[in-house]
């Protein structure tokens, strides 16, 4: 049985998330978050996060064995972006946009 995971308006561009995210699929649970915590990237910190809160909630909910928990799925969709204006040259704007992410984990038995 899956369970699943989201955090959501991660202040995190979806292009870099998902880089991180691609080295975790289909890996065991606890290798996942070693990978996760060595990882020198910003959001390999909210994706531990994620995954972390997809193991308890498949320890209490479920009563699943964790040891025997792997990575189903781990995809990062684009969510609100944040529009900012930067001044510039000669009375000009420009427009710097603030992207945001939303994380879902599911993890499921082996």
């Amino acid at each position: 049985m899956e369970v699943k995971a989201r955090a959501r308006f991660i202040r995190v561009s979806p292009r870099k998330t998902r880089l991180v995210a691609d080295n975790i699929r289909n890996e065991p649970v606890e290798n996942a978050l070693n990978i996760l915590k060595f990882t020198g990237k910003k959001p390999a910190k909210a994706i531990y996060k994620v995954l972390y809160s997809a193991v308890a909630n498949a320890e209490s909910t479920s009563s699943l064995d964790v040891d025997s928990l792997y990575v189903k799925q781990v995809y990062v969709d684009e969510g609100p972006t944040w529009k900012r204006i930067k001044p510039r040259a000669m009375g000009r704007a420009t427009r710097i946009r603030k992207r945001t992410s939303h994380i879902t984990v599911i993890v499921d038995e082996l």
